[in-house]
């Protein structure tokens, strides 16, 4: 892996896509500034009924000066109603171009330390429903208050000043509201996450929690955390919500100012009784987008939020490397000097999971790794499909190191059974077939056939189309191991990986399971088996025995088994019970 780079911070699919929206966000800009020149439509018509209407009594120039009104209004909404729909399908556009890609991230991000709290398909939702919103509306009519000034500033300076007053107090509490809310709310949404987190893990664990007695006391862990949660994020409303009370009660008593001083200069003969109201009406659209911007700051923060996760996400995301078309391996599997560190740990702070895992193996072979509990095997099968990346070492499929291959191309030659498995919503054909839609229906019954699950798959209601979900899964423990069995072995892959293959297997599923191993060996594939029971590996001609980490023994099975009968003198019986 010293060879990837991380994706440059000026190339990633989440900032292209902002860069693409560039175009529309221009127009929104330039619709934004037609709806604000037109916002001048009131107080403009105000103004002129009040000083020329009014002082000539003339119907005629108030008919054409409402119908001019009418005509300016309807430009008005037409305006705001375009912005809204670009911003609308801006959000859309975004969600289009990075939603896969961001799925995608999210799937490969359970591999990361600390990647099963992120959840950046609801970051992507945040940053899509808040394009539209009336924040961003906001946001886009704030560089427009010096425009509203410099007009009430025309009307008479004095009024002027007052009102830029106004806007520095109002401007000063915004800073404040960020200042003094934004660690709380950020607060929130992480506690919000783990709560997140929590409640999923609650969900697909209830099976054990419910018989154990569990499920009070895990409530009540959830209770604390969600009360905690909007402990915080209710501090960081109140303090939001007082500054936003404030702004607005302040705008009002900001306009009742400038009618205050406005008669006054009218008395003064300064100005006329229509820039009296006139003035008012624009100091107040000037506030506006203030109030708007603190009234929506909360989610506002969310989106910023969940923006920055989002490009850090894509930024983090090790570069592709360029790879070739390789020919399909025949399953020469060299593993080199592997070692793999505790997460979050460097060299010489923990002892390492694997440490320096060399051996070779020819297509054909199948080798079952055995160990105690902690030994390493499933963080080596996990580096032998790719889904780790070692610390040290290389692992190399005929000579050619894992990621040299096109991810797609390599998955058609690897069968993988989790020891944790979970299939996914969908048919038992779409899992054996591994969702591919144009998969042939008789690769995926010989699959089904070499994991013995065929007979058993054809007594369900709907056969190969019975369909698994997560609320009612019609499967048992078992079931669901032979199926995963014959997923990992649909297309006759050259490199096969089983870790615990027969962990919820009866005799008849081990039987399955050894002539299965039988047959991928005569296909020329190459298999490793992680096991803990003995019938696992029956079928494998070579064992590696791991240790702490380290290769304690490989070779041929019946010589390592042998040494190891020998190894067990009656002497030694006491001690092991002992």
């Amino acid at each position: 892996m010293s060879d990837q780079r991380l994706n440059p911070h000026l190339d990633t699919p989440y900032r292209n896509a902002w860069r693409r929206l560039r175009g529309t966000m221009v127009t929104v800009a330039l619709f934004s500034a037609c709806v604000n020149i037109l916002m001048l439509t009131g107080p403009m018509f105000m103004l002129q009924v009040y000083d020329r209407v009014l002082s000539s009594g003339s119907v005629a120039t108030l008919q054409g000066l409402f119908l001019i009104v009418v005509v300016l209004f309807m430009f008005l909404g037409l305006y705001d109603f375009l912005r809204t729909r670009a911003l609308s399908r801006a959000a859309l556009r975004l969600d289009q171009e990075v939603g896969q890609d961001t799925h995608d991230l999210w799937v490969r991000s359970a591999l990361l330390p600390g990647g099963e709290t992120s959840r950046p398909l609801n970051d992507l939702a945040v940053v899509r429903g808040f394009l539209p919103s009336p924040a961003m509306l906001g946001l886009f009519d704030t560089p427009w208050i010096p425009f509203y000034l410099g007009v009430v500033f025309l009307i008479h300076p004095w009024l002027g000043m007052l009102a830029i007053a106004g806007v520095g107090v109002v401007t000063v509490v915004a800073l404040l509201n960020q200042l003094t809310t934004k660690d709380y709310h950020a607060q929130a949404m992480r506690m919000d996450g783990a709560e997140s987190h929590f409640v999923d893990q609650s969900r697909r664990n209830a099976e054990a929690i419910v018989p154990l007695g569990m499920a009070g006391r895990i409530t009540g862990r959830w209770s604390d955390m969600h009360r905690e949660g909007l402990a915080v994020g209710q501090t960081g409303s109140d303090r939001a919500e007082g500054y936003a009370a404030f702004s607005k009660s302040f705008r009002l008593l900001l306009q009742s100012a400038l009618l205050g001083l406005g008669g006054y200069l009218a008395l003064q003969q300064e100005i006329s009784a229509g820039m009296i109201v006139a003035a008012s009406i624009i100091a107040g659209r000037a506030l506006a987008p203030v109030d708007a911007v603190i009234g929506q700051w909360r989610s506002i923060v969310r989106m910023r939020e969940a923006h920055k996760r989002l490009k850090a996400l894509f930024d983090g995301q090790a570069a592709k490397r360029p790879t070739v078309d390789l020919p399909p391996p025949e399953g020469h599997l060299h593993v080199s000097g592997v070692t793999k560190f505790a997460p979050m740990a460097e060299r010489g702070e923990r002892p390492p999971i694997l440490d320096e895992v060399s051996f070779y193996l020819a297509p054909g072979d199948a080798v079952g790794v055995i160990g105690p509990s902690a030994s390493g095997k499933s963080t080596l099968a996990r580096i032998l499909v790719g889904a780790w990346a070692p610390d040290v070492g290389t692992v190399r499929l005929d000579g050619a190191t894992l990621d040299q291959w096109a991810e797609t191309a390599l998955g058609k030659h690897i069968g993988y059974l989790p020891q944790n498995l979970e299939l996914l919503a969908g048919t038992i054909r779409d899992n054996i077939a591994r969702f591919d839609p144009q998969a042939d229906d008789g690769a995926v019954i010989e699959a089904a056939k070499i994991a013995g699950v065929h007979d058993m798959v054809l007594q369900l209601p709907d056969g190969y189309a019975t369909r698994l979900s997560y609320e009612n899964p019609p499967l048992s423990g078992g079931q669901l191991q032979r199926i995963g069995l014959a997923r990992a072995i649909f297309g006759m892959p050259r490199y096969v990986v089983l870790d615990e293959p027969n962990s919820n297997l009866d005799a008849s599923g081990d039987d399955a399971l050894s002539q299965a191993i039988v047959t991928l060996r005569e296909a020329g594939s190459t298999v490793i088996v992680m096991a803990h029971r003995p019938s696992a590996i029956h079928a494998v001609n070579k064992v590696l025995v791991l240790h702490a980490g380290r290769v304690a023994e490989f070779g041929e099975k019946d010589k390592i088994l042998q040494t190891a009968t020998r190894r067990r003198t009656p002497g030694d019986a006491p001690k092991q019970e002992s």
